[in-house]
């Protein structure tokens, strides 16, 4: 038993024998489908100077795009948190501070000449170097997840509830300080912890899905109806309305995720989602040659249709870019070569998202 109160022997059960869980990888997909689909659409927005159908997509999403990946990455934290400081370090500190340096080093790659003709190479300099202290463009959640993680172990043997408590009015104060990594440690730190804390209870709330499809569906109307509701009328961001439909939001894909799931729809998702890392690391390639050429061409003129269009070659670009990479055997790019481990390597498959 951890000191949370999650059995680790509950958590590996709901797990298939590759050591996946469908509904996780399903909510995984959906998730950064999201968070390409905000960058795409909001970045098409920008360069057209005008708003399409699919900013009113990415505004309902805004309140739990975020909370729900958080909260899923804490889901199987109670599995790894005792383990000894060496090993945690290397799966959660070490493994995204590769993937982080490497990427940041690669779009730098293809955005310094535009820098540099903005200001100077010596200022380019300077912003690689500064990508370090403050994440760089699309890579902020890689940065911040370690920080949890190392966080949230050095406070395991701290009163839970004063921990959620605490995280749950920094993400109502709205901390804005200009620093990435303060205001959004701020705003999702509860989101995580959560995660890790009522593990149990969300996989509870999934096999009542499961078992409920017409009440889950019902219930995933009502939420429908609510949050799109409180986005229009403008009060989405205030204070605890924010925190609200945060777990809301999360808890929704969660049961949508399940019902998916539970009827073997639209698998795509879910291999989005048991690739989530690759999308995230390598869309943001895609998505600018396709925003810049569709825009250029001129072919199409529908900003909503150009944006749909640009998050789609998000997604399957960058599983192309991925698919390109192992033929190349530069799996480097999205495998962390074993000189970069700091602890030995399991032999044994890992559970989904405990590594």
């Amino acid at each position: 038993m951890t000191t949370n109160g999650t059995t680790p022997a509950s958590l590996r059960s709901a797990a298939s024998p590759d050591g996946r869980v469908d509904w996780v990888d399903y909510a995984k997909g959906i998730c950064i489908v999201m968070v390409v689909m905000m960058h795409s659409v909001l970045g098409v927005e920008a360069a057209a100077g005008e708003t399409g159908f699919m900013h009113a997509v990415v505004m309902f999403a805004k309140p739990f795009r975020m909370p729900d990946f958080f909260l899923i990455s804490g889901l199987f934290l109670s599995l790894v948190i005792d383990r000894d400081w060496r090993t945690y370090l290397d799966r959660k500190v070490v493994h995204f501070a590769y993937f982080y340096v490497l990427w940041v080093t690669i779009q730098f790659a293809f955005k310094a000449p535009a820098f540099a003709a903005e200001t100077s190479w010596s200022h380019v300099g300077y912003l690689y170097l500064e990508s370090f202290i403050e994440p760089f463009g699309t890579l902020w959640f890689i940065y911040l997840l370690p920080i949890f993680f190392v966080v949230t172990k050095l406070t395991r043997n701290m009163p839970p509830l004063a921990i959620l408590v605490l995280a749950a009015g920094l993400e109502m104060a709205h901390v804005v300080t200009g620093w990435t990594v303060i205001d959004e440690f701020c705003a999702r730190f509860v989101y995580f912890y959560a995660g890790y804390l009522f593990a149990p209870y969300v996989f509870k709330l999934s096999d009542r899905a499961r078992s409920a499809p017409i009440l889950a569906l019902a219930g995933l109307a009502l939420w429908v109806l609510v949050n799109g509701g409180l986005v229009m009328a403008g009060v989405s961001e205030w204070p605890l309305v924010s925190l609200a439909l945060g777990f809301a939001g999360a808890f929704a894909i969660v049961v949508t995720g399940t019902l998916l799931a539970r009827m073997h729809w639209l698998t795509a998702l879910r291999f989005c989602g048991e690739h989530s890392i690759v999308i995230y690391l390598a869309f943001f390639l895609p998505m600018v040659i396709a925003r810049v050429g569709l825009l250029r061409s001129g072919v199409i003129h529908d900003i909503g249709l150009i944006s749909l269009l640009v998050t789609v070659i998000g997604v399957i670009g960058s599983l192309v870019i991925w698919r390109v990479a192992l033929a190349l055997r530069a799996n480097f790019l999205f495998e962390r070569p074993a000189a970069f481990w700091i602890a030995p390597k399991k032999a044994a498959p890992a559970l989904q998202a405990a590594e």
